[in-house]
């Protein structure tokens, strides 16, 4: 068994793996305050919710990919502690299979990395990944499996956040496709303007990133908002919701001699 960490800003993906079947996945909120004992409770209740009562010290491996460096002692040690084994970190060294064409490599998020893995190996190249997180985040792969680069733009709940903190009388919304995009109260033109307002961001970032690239990709999203975004737009091919998880099982088999 092996269990699979994507740690973003906001959530955390926790994923189990039997060989190459996803057997089971969560995503819990991404606290730096937590211990690795609190992560460790939280994380032994849904195996045993979920999975037939699977234990930590079943777990064969540990992946780790984050882009929050507070919290990646805790997950080494829950690892250490619970897992019993020396988890694989997604990071500057590892072997992913990909050339990455970034002026310092390291500087490319993790989360990007894993998604440019799992993208290429699933749907082949080129390819623009479009990953709706805490940041929204356009990566490109070629045909030959080179990480070319991207863009990095706030993400849809920052942006929001960003909106009802600094404006007094605008509250906060649910995040969901208006009746119109003409709003005719405050709620609904503050939807409109939120999701028509990243669909023609995401349609614009993709169209001229075509215009730069000297082939067509196919596009793929992923990221807890990617189907409220897609459904709107005749720019994405794909949906993955899983596609990171999938990318950490794959550095794991490259990695795991």
């Amino acid at each position: 068994m092996i269990c699979v960490f994507d740690v973003g800003n906001t959530n955390m993906a926790v994923g189990v793996y039997s060989k190459q079947e996803l057997v089971g996945h969560w995503r819990i909120r991404t606290d730096t305050m937590r211990t690795c004992d609190e992560y460790a409770i939280i994380i032994s209740e849904l195996f045993c919710l979920n999975l037939n009562g699977l234990k930590l010290e079943q777990i064969d491996a540990v992946v780790i990919s984050s882009v929050v460096p507070t919290v990646m002692m805790e997950l080494e040690w829950l690892s250490a502690k619970y897992f019993k084994c020396k988890p694989l970190i997604v990071e500057a060294g590892i072997k992913t299979g990909l050339a990455i064409k970034y002026e310092n490599p390291r500087e490319v998020g993790a989360d990007r990395v894993v998604n440019a893995v799992a993208g290429f190996h699933k749907y082949g190249g080129p390819l623009i990944i479009v990953d709706f997180g805490t940041a929204t985040t356009f990566c490109v792969i070629s045909q030959k499996g080179d990480y070319l680069g991207g863009a990095i733009a706030p993400g849809i709940k920052i942006s929001t956040e960003a909106l009802v903190s600094r404006a007094a009388k605008l509250p906060r919304v649910e995040l969901v496709k208006p009746k119109s995009l003409l709003g005719k109260n405050t709620i609904s033109s503050i939807q409109a303007g939120i999701i028509y307002g990243f669909v023609g961001q995401v349609e614009g970032i993709i169209s001229r990133m075509k215009k730069e690239l000297e082939f067509e990709p196919q596009v793929v999203a992923t990221g807890g908002l990617a189907g409220t975004i897609a459904g709107e737009t005749d720019c994405i091919d794909v949906i993955d919701d899983l596609l990171t998880m999938e990318g950490l099982r794959l550095i794991y088999e490259l990695n795991r001699s």
